[in-house]
């Protein structure tokens, strides 16, 4: 079992940075690849990054790729999300959610996690 909270959202300008946390309280989160989405109003929950147990392999949906940096620290038991550049399309409420079954490959599929956070809104003016 895994609960996550997610804080460091808010209001920003086109071009600014954002960091969001996501504080992992149960045992799972260190076997757990873990995974950022946002969902814009009216749209369907997207996949954003992802990074695995270790930290060593992570991805990217191709809108963010140069622009957010996923990591991780395991001994905090906690996920960031760095958002440089950020822009008005970026607006969403973003989620962590964490996947804790072992793959070989990252999973950039809603479905695949278990379990999920409350949601930060992130709103990008221009």
């Amino acid at each position: 079992q895994v609960q996550l909270v997610e804080s460091g959202g808010g209001l920003v300008q086109a071009g600014g940075s954002l960091r969001l946390s996501c504080a992992a309280s149960g045992r799972t989160f260190s076997n757990s690849n873990m995974g950022w989405f946002r969902q814009a109003p009216g749209k369907e929950r997207e996949f954003v990054s992802a990074i695995s147990v270790s930290g060593g392999r992570t991805d990217y949906t191709d809108s963010v790729k140069g622009r957010f940096t996923i990591s991780r620290d395991n001994a905090k038991n906690t996920v960031y999300l760095q958002m440089t550049s950020l822009k008005p399309e970026d607006t969403a409420v973003y989620y962590c959610a964490a996947d804790p079954v072992t793959r070989w490959r990252l999973a950039t599929k809603s479905d695949d996690y278990d379990y999920w956070g409350q949601g930060t809104q992130v709103t990008v003016s221009s």
